[in-house]
């Protein structure tokens, strides 16, 4: 999976960088055809402490995944951006399950007639 990162008015450190693809590298263990990434990373100055933000966009087959996350550090928001992905990926897959089944069995029931 390629994932490209993009940083907003600042320049990130490679060790960012590798601790982004190695963390979104974890979830071909939940979905394996995904085709490609991004992720945003920008600072804002919103007022409080939490003023990193993280946004990843995965593409796969017949469907967008995107979360977006808020933390005091850009470790802490793309494990939470990472883990509203997994849940997304979770809920795709089950989705699709339950759709091919379905019709497995209206196949089956035209077949009676």
């Amino acid at each position: 999976m390629n994932i490209t990162v993009q940083c907003i008015k600042f320049d990130a450190d490679p060790k960012l960088v590798e601790f982004i693809n190695k963390k979104a590298e974890k979830l071909n263990q939940f979905l394996d055809n995904i085709i490609d990434g991004l992720c945003n990373l920008r600072v804002e100055s919103v007022g409080g402490e939490a003023d990193k933000f993280v946004e990843f966009k995965f593409n796969i087959p017949g469907n967008q995944l995107f979360a977006k996350a808020q933390a005091k550090s850009f470790e802490e928001a793309v494990d939470l951006a990472l883990e509203s992905i997994r849940r997304q990926i979770n809920k795709h897959k089950t989705k699709t399950r339950t759709n091919a089944s379905n019709h497995k069995e209206v196949i089956n029931q035209a077949d009676e007639f």
